[in-house]
């Protein structure tokens, strides 16, 4: 998409009246004045504040009534103007609701069609009336590309090479690295971002530009930003789903696009309750290098008669914008619960905006890792299952031995203890049936009775708080046996079994 190609095919081809719709008001302007270059135009601008520039002589034609609004008096010398002229008017959109407004445009939509003359809108929203439909052409000015990107960081590189205190070496895999993260900001959010970087780290810092994109989330209000704290080793187990995690950790760069890999969609994670499914889902950003935001469906859905709808849209549109990211949908069939009896109950919003979501699934084209979890898996919708909207299903067990051993030594470790003090095959043999969380728990539990009888932690503590709990696999043991025999026909295994 070049919309500076755009601009120039519509002006060239007498399209009255174009509304751009995009925030960097700087960028339009260039790019409309480039073309007014090419084509030999006058270029006028316009804002409530600066009024025009510059500014039409209106020798002819009626005076200028006393007291004239702003807008109204712009409108009158674009009427007035001389052919080959292009008018930008910046942030018009707040008049579109004075019907002296909507009459003159339209006024002018038919006289401008006539002469070699176009009018820009440009707002970083659309409010366009509907008696304007037909006479105005929307035109998106989509966010900066690889290319401008690239650019920009090859400019700000440039400029402080000769500063001995800044390092600015980047490896052709560093700067790729550099421009996709920064993919999704305005051209002057990226410049900042780079300037910040270097006065604070001294060199080009990714997670500077991750930081930049946080804002993105945050005044959006529907999604949430979770910084990478967890990472792959912190999980315990999951060896096969590791291992497929990482054979895609390059599958966002060009040389994987290059090969004909498609950047992966997703993976849904369906098991038990406490095995690790919500932190997989948080070391995936770690491991890859990517901002990720959670999906909050109760935010989603809103009083107002299309607005749970309009949240999705807008929820999916900024997770677009910080692309490439991970996107992680927690416990999903909560958050869509009673999709096939919505109709009923909530006049179909539910399944509207499930709708939405899954065909946004099927038919993304940016590069979103969503990451799913489910520990339901006969509240999920079917159509949610088929192949396509996910890589790969997983199917995340109760730990084995091994694995139990594993996640022993990882909370051992988080709370500053050593675990060859403590004997492993005993602890994992009395935590059969536990899930990770449970295990978290025992040894939580131990650090506690430890502490209130003023020494340090010792097997016994952790034996005996294991032996008091009853763990989820006996008290559910009839829904997880029945979750396992559907896992074994329809889903991939996260681990190797070895015993249990």
């Amino acid at each position: 998409m070049d919309p500076v190609r755009d601009i120039e095919v519509l002006v060239r081809a007498k399209y009255p009246i174009l509304y751009v719709c995009s925030w960097e008001e700087r960028r339009v302007e260039e790019a409309v004045k480039q073309v007014c270059d090419k084509l030999k135009r006058t270029l006028h601008t316009w804002s409530v504040t600066q009024g025009m520039k510059p500014a039409v002589n209106r020798t002819s034609g009626p005076a200028k009534p006393g007291g004239l609004p702003g807008e109204l008096e712009a409108l009158a010398q674009v009427h007035e103007a001389p052919e080959y002229t292009v008018f930008l008017m910046r942030d018009f959109h707040p008049y579109l609701k004075d019907s002296r407004v909507i009459r003159l445009l339209r006024d002018l939509a038919g006289r401008l069609r006539t002469k070699a003359q176009t009018l820009i809108l440009l707002s970083p929203v659309m409010n366009l009336p509907i008696e304007l439909e037909k006479d105005v052409t929307v035109l998106d000015f989509p966010l900066p590309g690889r290319d401008d990107i690239a650019k920009m960081l090859d400019a700000v590189i440039a400029s402080v090479k000769d500063n001995p205190s800044v390092d600015v070496k980047l490896s052709p895999e560093d700067h790729e690295l550099m421009v996709k993260s920064a993919q999704g900001l305005t051209l002057d959010e990226t410049e900042s971002a780079f300037a910040r970087s270097l006065v604070e780290h001294k060199k080009l810092d990714i997670d500077v530009i991750l930081e930049e994109k946080k804002q993105i989330v945050r005044k959006s209000g529907l999604l949430e930003y979770y910084p990478a704290t967890n990472r792959l080793e912190d999980v315990g187990g999951h060896d096969l789903l590791k291992e497929w995690l990482l054979k895609r950790t390059k599958s966002f760069t060009d040389k994987a696009k290059e090969f004909g890999i498609p950047a992966p969609k997703g993976i849904l994670l369906i098991g038990v309750q406490g095995c690790g499914k919500s932190l997989v889902a948080k070391a995936v950003a770690a491991a890859w290098n990517l901002p990720m935001l959670k999906l909050d469906v109760g935010r989603i859905f809103g009083s107002l008669v299309g607005q749970s709808e309009e949240n999705i849209r807008r929820a999916i549109k900024v997770a677009e914008s910080v692309a490439p990211c991970v996107l992680w949908a927690d416990e999903l069939e909560k958050g869509f619960a009673g999709v096939g009896g919505s109709g009923v109950s909530d006049s179909g919003t539910t399944a509207r905006v499930f709708s939405t979501f899954l065909t946004w699934m099927q038919e993304k084209t940016k590069p979103v890792f969503l990451v799913a979890t489910a520990n339901d898996v006969s509240a999920l919708p079917p159509e949610l299952l088929r192949k396509g909207r996910f890589d790969e299903i997983f199917f995340v067990d109760l730990p084995d031995s091994s694995e139990r051993k594993d996640i022993f030594k990882i909370h051992l470790k988080k709370r500053k203890r050593d675990p060859e003090k403590f004997k492993m095959p005993e602890l994992a043999k009395v935590t059969f049936g536990f899930s990770g969380a449970e295990i978290e728990q025992v040894v939580i539990a131990g650090l506690n009775t430890a502490f209130d009888d003023g020494r340090e932690l010792k097997q016994s503590d952790l034996v005996k708080e294991a032996q008091a709990s009853v763990p989820l696999s006996r008290m559910m043991a009839e829904e997880i046996d029945e979750l396992r025999m559907w896992a074994q026909l329809r889903a991939r295994p996260s681990a190797k079994r070895t015993d249990d």
